[in-house]
C-alpha cells in the first residue's frame, strides 16, 4: 500500500510540473480537478428525471440536449468519472446512473469527452483519453439525447440519422426520444455539490454566441490576409505607405468579398448584443438561468 502511494504521489507530481511548464509556455491545460470524483465514491442522489417545462427554455429558437448515462456495474465502481466539454468548454463530469442537459445556439456544438487521471485530462493537443470527440449540429426548437455507455450500446440505430452516422457509433450515442425514455427516466439529475460541482443544467447560448462569433471571425480575418498575400503577390495592389504609391505599381488595396462578411458578422452580432441587452433590461424569460 505504501508503495502504491508513492508511486501515485511521484506521478501526480509529474503531471503537475508538466501542467505548469506547458501553461507558461501557453499550452491550454484540460483538467477537472476537484470536480472528477466518480460514482463508487459518489454516488449521483438527485431527483429521478423528468423533462424541464419549455418556459425554462426558448423552445422557439433555441435547442435543448440531454445528456444521460445508464446505470452499469462497471460505471458504479468508477473512481474518476470523464469530462464533458461543448465548444471546447468544460461543463460536467458524468457518473453513473445520471443524467443533466444544456440549452444550447443552434449550429453546429462540438462535444468532447475525456477521461481525467487525477483530475488532468490533456495539454494542448495531447489528450491523456478523449473518447469522445465529434460535431453535433442542432436546429432551433428541437431536443436532442446523447447516451453514454462503455458497457452497452443502443439495441438500434436511430432512424433519424443515416446509417454512417457517426452519432450512431462509439460509447456516446445520438438516440431518439423514443429509445432514450424508458432508459433516461431511470436515471437522477446530476446535481452541483461540493464535492462535484458542475455547470450544466442550464442556459449557454449566449456563450455559443460569442464563441461562434469569434471563431468566425478569426476565420475572415485569416482567409483576407491569405487573399491579399495572392493579390499582392500577382502585382494587383499595392501598399497604403506613402513610397509606394510611386514605386510600387498596381492598385491600391481592395474591397474584398470577404470585407462584407466581416461587416455582416459585426452588425449580426452588434444587432444580438443589443437584443440581449434590451430583453435582461425588460426582465425577459430570454435568459431565464
Amino acid at each position: 500500500m505504501k508503495g502504491t502511494d508513492i508511486i501515485m504521489r511521484i506521478l501526480l507530481r509529474a503531471l503537475v510540473t508538466t501542467a505548469i511548464v506547458l501553461a507558461i509556455s501557453g499550452c491550454k491545460i484540460y483538467q477537472s480537478i476537484g470536480k472528477s470524483v466518480g460514482g463508487f465514491l459518489h454516488p449521483v442522489s438527485g431527483p429521478m428525471f423528468v423533462h424541464i417545462d419549455n418556459s425554462l427554455w426558448d423552445s422557439q429558437n433555441n435547442a435543448l440536449i440531454y445528456f444521460y448515462r445508464p446505470h452499469s456495474d462497471w460505471a458504479a465502481e468508477e473512481i474518476e468519472s470523464p469530462s464533458v466539454y461543448v465548444d471546447d468548454r468544460h461543463y460536467f463530469n458524468f457518473r453513473n446512473n445520471s443524467y443533466t442537459w444544456l440549452e444550447v445556439k443552434p449550429g453546429v456544438r462540438h462535444i468532447r469527452m475525456r477521461r481525467p487521471l487525477l483530475g488532468l485530462e490533456g495539454l494542448g493537443s495531447f489528450a491523456l483519453s478523449k473518447m469522445v470527440d465529434q460535431e453535433l449540429h442542432v436546429e432551433a426548437g428541437k431536443v436532442y439525447y446523447l447516451r453514454y455507455s462503455e458497457v452497452t450500446t443502443p439495441s438500434e440505430p436511430n432512424p433519424e440519422l443515416p446509417p454512417d452516422s457517426p452519432w450512431n457509433k462509439g460509447d456516446m450515442q445520438l438516440v431518439s426520444a423514443e429509445y432514450a425514455y424508458p432508459e433516461i427516466i431511470q436515471t437522477r439529475f446530476l446535481n452541483s455539490d461540493m464535492l462535484a460541482p458542475n455547470h450544466a443544467a442550464t442556459s449557454i447560448v449566449e456563450v455559443n454566441r460569442k464563441d461562434d462569433y469569434t471563431k468566425r471571425k478569426t476565420e475572415l480575418e485569416q482567409a483576407r490576409k491569405a487573399e491579399l498575400a495572392r493579390l499582392k503577390a500577382q502585382g494587383q495592389y499595392r501598399s497604403g505607405v506613402w513610397w509606394c504609391l510611386y514605386l510600387c505599381g498596381g492598385d491600391p488595396e481592395p474591397q474584398l468579398e470577404i470585407d462584407a462578411e466581416l461587416l455582416a458578422l459585426e452588425e449580426e452580432w452588434n444587432n444580438g448584443t443589443l437584443k440581449v441587452a434590451q430583453q435582461e433590461e425588460e426582465g425577459s424569460s430570454w435568459w431565464p438561468f
